[in-house]
């Protein structure tokens, strides 16, 4: 099958974007191994160990998944693959290895021909006839034996990642190695060397040599691997499930049933992708791995034609599943606002519902969440969020904090009802707290009347202090005849219009006057006669003080504009 060029630079974006998990999977398991190994607790330790063992398992199964799926690697190419992905999951050979190699002697370690072998059975060739180099100049009598097996290895066909040659020239090619070999063995050429006469067994795919290799491998798949690359190299995907079942019951050979890994490397083999994303799902330990392979395999149009009974797509419920895991935590929940941005159908649903139930600990975290639900147009979520950190401010006396969060929920009834308080401490202690908030209302005035006279009562205080007393009065005049002011606090602002109207020059005009002796009379005559006998002494005092400097004020008032008029 060929690819058209956008085709093809899509697989090699997805193909790359797969290695990139792959690389942070691994390097997760570096820390852990790094944790197991400095962790003086056992207990510590050996939890450390699982995690490594889990976090192995998971790369194993995604780089099988992104040869099979994701390159979807065809014949040939696809065994050079499956030898990568061997050699890549075999961790303790290496130090088999070092320890031969930094021996006196190589070829007389005692482990020297199972490092040959392990080479041989993972087709590392170059590394095994450098091995047997050792052998040959140590031992004379195993030259000529060495030579014959050395050449063999190095005529030895693999295929090709290129277009250079055909599948039937490499088969070709194959079958008279093949044939050579199998010359060499029966014409009994290494029958005096073991170790050599079972290295040319394998090389002829010999199952039963190979199995007898079985501790080296240490794994079926190892052995599946192995007997392809000298049984049928050129074998295509779809028969790898085939080789794949009976190379599990050759290796296992009924001594022990199938582990979860098995089971799921198995379903790979096999193609049945639901199968290995469902025993994944059931054998790891949480939702990353699962989800982020669908999500990945879907990508690669491979799941389209999957939809669940309740209408979702397997990715998307993957995903759900996952990123509603994350909200469970207390600093990874905004990873999962983002998984929840990835999931056309549910996605909204799913993140309002866990939206609401976040534990609003602190203003910060508050103001994080609104930003999100802001960001997302989801009105009832800021307003809810807003009203709850109001409730607590004021719960707490924070009067300026709860205003501001009423404002942002938009929260006229709420408004009203912090502006009250403000109001009430104003009246107890003779001066407003937070005056930043309160002068920087601007239009947020408007939500209530209640939060407008707050602002225009302040703005009074402020005109009042900055001497502009004409503005000043005007303005208390209009809090009160324009019925912004609650009936409460009219007495209050007549009681702030006594510095004005003793001051030396005259502020209030005559009409003015008596619009204030008109709201005198009013707020006195609303009163019943309970309320007149209950009202103490301060209180008529302040109606005696108020009665007596609106009557001076208005006779220097028609004093001065009848001056005015006779010039």
């Amino acid at each position: 099958m060929t690819l058209p060029k956008h085709g093809v630079f899509m697989l090699g974006r997805l193909v790359q974007v797969s290695k990139n998990y792959r690389s942070v999977i691994r390097a997760c398991m570096e820390d852990m191994h790094q944790a197991a190994v400095s962790a003086r607790d056992p207990a510590l330790h050996s939890q450390y160990s699982t995690q490594v063992s889990i976090l192995s398992a998971m790369e194993l199964i995604w780089n099988l998944c992104e040869i099979l799926f994701v390159e979807a690697a065809v014949a040939g190419p696809l065994l050079l693959r499956l030898l990568d992905w061997v050699r890549l999951h075999v961790c303790d050979v290496d130090n088999m290895v070092r320890e031969v190699l930094s021996s006196e002697n190589p070829s007389k370690h005692e482990l020297f021909w199972n490092v040959v072998d392990v080479f041989v059975l993972q087709g590392r060739m170059d590394e095994a006839r450098h091995l047997l180099s050792k052998e040959a100049s140590a031992n004379p009598t195993s030259v000529n034996m060495c030579r014959i097996l050395d050449d063999l290895m190095k005529k030895m066909p693999v295929p090709s990642l290129g277009n250079t040659q055909t599948l039937t020239e490499m088969e070709l090619k194959w079958q008279h190695w093949h044939e050579e070999c199998q010359r060499y063995l029966q014409d009994g050429t290494f029958a005096s060397n073991s170790h050599m006469e079972s290295i040319c067994k394998i090389l002829l795919g010999d199952e039963n040599a190979i199995l007898e290799k079985k501790e080296l491998m240490t794994t079926w798949y190892h052995f599946l691997v192995t007997r392809l690359l000298y049984s049928h190299p050129t074998v295509k995907p779809m028969e790898l499930r085939f080789y794949a079942q009976s190379s599990m019951d050759l290796f296992l050979g009924g001594e022990s049933s199938p582990e979860p890994l098995d089971t799921i490397l198995m379903a790979a083999f096999e193609f049945e992708l639901h199968q290995v994303i469902k025993e994944c799902s059931i054998a790891l330990s949480n939702w990353w791995f699962v989800a982020h392979l669908t999500d990945l395999l879907d990508h690669c149009k491979l799941l389209q034609s999957h939809n669940l009974y309740f209408g979702s797509n397997m990715r998307e419920f993957l995903l759900l599943e996952y990123a509603s895991g994350l909200f469970s935590h207390y600093s990874l929940w905004q990873l999962g606002v983002d998984y929840f941005d990835h999931c056309p159908e549910y996605g909204r649903v799913y993140l309002e519902l866990h939206i609401e139930r976040i534990p609003l600990n602190t203003e910060q975290k508050a103001l994080k969440v609104l930003r999100i639900c802001e960001q997302r147009q989801m009105h009832e979520q800021v307003r809810s969020i807003c009203k709850i950190m109001a409730m607590k401010a004021l719960r707490n006396n924070r009067l300026g904090s709860a205003l501001s969060w009423s404002i942002r929920a938009k929260d006229a009834a709420f408004a009203t009802l912090i502006s009250d308080r403000f109001l009430k401490d104003y009246c107890e202690k003779g001066c407003f707290s937070d005056l930043d908030l309160i002068d920087n209302l601007g239009p947020s005035m408007l939500l209530s009347d209640r939060l407008t006279f707050l602002g225009k009562y302040r703005e009074f205080h402020r005109l009042y202090g900055e001497k502009r007393f004409s503005e000043a009065a005007k303005l208390l005049l209009m809090l009160m005849t324009a019925h912004i002011a609650p009936c409460s606090f009219w007495m209050t602002l007549l009681t702030d219009a006594l510095p004005l109207l003793e001051q030396k020059e005259v502020i209030f005009s005559a009409e003015q006057t008596y619009e204030l002796m008109r709201c005198l009379e009013d707020l006195t005559a609303g009163k019943s006669d309970k309320q007149k006998f209950q009202d103490d002494d301060v209180e008529t005092m302040k109606v005696e003080m108020l009665r007596l400097a609106l009557a001076r004020n208005l006779a220097r008032v028609i004093v001065k504009e009848g001056t005015l008029e006779g010039s």
